[in-house]
């Protein structure tokens, strides 16, 4: 069942344009692994928040991205742009009226 993991993620002021551009980094790897959608964005209401939206082809695959070296060294290089600011929520999807 498709996973999805929805997210907030606080920049440190006046960095999360550089959050944003490692965050849309070309990715091979996650969509060997099952990643079916990986949509970052921001609004400028809230110039210090960067909203992640993911969807996996379940959550097994979601948590054994995190395990990957690519993912683990993107981590890496984000942490210094994050406030420690989060939030968000996960679900498994029950369907969706654009698709069978």
């Amino acid at each position: 069942m498709v996973f999805a993991n929805v997210g907030t993620l606080g920049a440190v002021t006046g960095k999360r344009d550089e959050l944003v551009a490692r965050l849309t980094r070309r990715s091979s790897v996650l969509s060997e692994v099952g990643c079916i959608a990986y949509e970052v964005g921001t609004n400028d209401a809230e110039p210090d928040t960067v909203f992640v939206v993911e969807l996996w082809k379940d959550a097994a695959a979601h948590e054994a991205s995190l395990a990957l070296p690519e993912v683990a060294e993107a981590i890496a290089e984000a942490r210094p742009l994050l406030s420690g600011a989060f939030g968000g929520f996960h679900f498994e999807v029950a369907g969706s009226p654009l698709r069978d």
